[in-house]
Formats: C-alpha cells, sequence, structure tokens
C-alpha cells in the first residue's frame, strides 16, 4: 500500500510538498531537491511524519 508523505524544506522548514511512497520496499526517509517557495530556492525536502 503506498500512503501519504510530507516533504519539509531544509532550511526554512516549511511543509512544501506531499507525496506518495510504499512503505514495504522504501524504508529509508525520501529525499528531493525541490523548489522552496518561500526561501526561493531549490533546497534539499526530506520526508516528515
Amino acid at each position: 500500500m503506498r500512503e501519504i508523505v510530507t516533504l519539509q524544506c531544509g532550511q526554512c522548514k516549511r511543509r512544501n510538498y506531499s507525496t506518495t511512497k510504499n512503505r514495504k520496499r522504501t524504508t529509508d526517509k525520501l529525499q528531493f531537491k525541490k523548489f522552496c517557495r518561500f526561501c526561493r530556492a531549490h533546497t534539499a525536502h526530506k520526508e516528515v511524519k
């Protein structure tokens, strides 16, 4: 089953994006480099609860 997870900016700590992941196959936390409109830059976004 896929579950919805939230992605949080590494610099300003705001939760900007949400995505889905398969918890059985992907046990690590997701990390993407995405655009943060508050920082106005591409930053690392990590999965939070």
